[in-house]
């Protein structure tokens, strides 16, 4: 008997939810909370206001759970309901300004941002997230940190999957510039090595 996969396990959860079982419901908030909070953690500028935006989200998916399409991924529903609040929330508040930058064309090149930073600079890189426009730490997020295909973050932010490529990219570079001056004073810190972390 072939194991049930990921995707087998959202759908039973979401067809008893439809049916109004609520410790299937549970069972799914405690599948996605965690990675919810680590996405909208790194869009909104308070710990508190993720909470409402992810409390909220599951508040959605139960109301609208007579509507979920099978023929989707529930993680993918999920994400577009709780990305679209965060959006919402972000432009209720004006908390962030946003400027256009033009799209890289042709630059398929791959920039690796390694995650793991020694002592302080995980803060340091979390910051310059959370510095970056919307739409590029929208789709940094969710590739790089949630680990998405690039076609699903394509489908989740409902645009073509070249855009979503550039915009990871453009992500990276500005990740980069901002980040490199600070491992290069770290090191030079630094009676060890080289340190464990790869700006390519």
């Amino acid at each position: 008997m072939a194991k049930e996969t990921e995707k087998d396990i959202d759908y039973d959860l979401m067809r008893a939810i439809q049916r109004g079982d609520m410790v299937a419901f549970n069972t799914m908030v405690d599948r996605y909370k965690d990675r919810l909070m680590n996405v909208i953690g790194r869009m909104l500028s308070s710990t508190e206001e993720a909470e409402d935006i992810v409390q909220e989200t599951f508040v959605r998916v139960y109301q609208h759970r007579q509507s979920f399409n099978f023929q989707h991924c529930l993680s993918t529903w999920i994400y577009t309901i709780a990305l679209n609040l965060a959006r919402n929330q972000l432009r209720r508040y004006r908390k962030f300004k946003f400027f256009d930058i033009t799209e890289m064309q042709g630059h398929e090149a791959e920039f690796a941002v390694e995650m793991k930073l020694p002592s302080h600079l995980p803060q340091a890189l979390d910051a310059a997230i959370k510095d970056l426009p919307e739409k590029y730490r929208t789709a940094f997020v969710l590739r790089d940190v949630q680990e998405m295909p690039y076609e699903e973050v394509a489908t989740v932010l409902n645009v073509p999957l070249g855009t979503v490529k550039s915009r990871v990219n453009r992500a990276r570079l500005i990740l980069r510039d901002k980040l490199t001056p600070r491992l290069e004073e770290h090191h030079a810190l630094s009676k060890g090595t080289l340190l464990p972390v790869s700006l390519l």
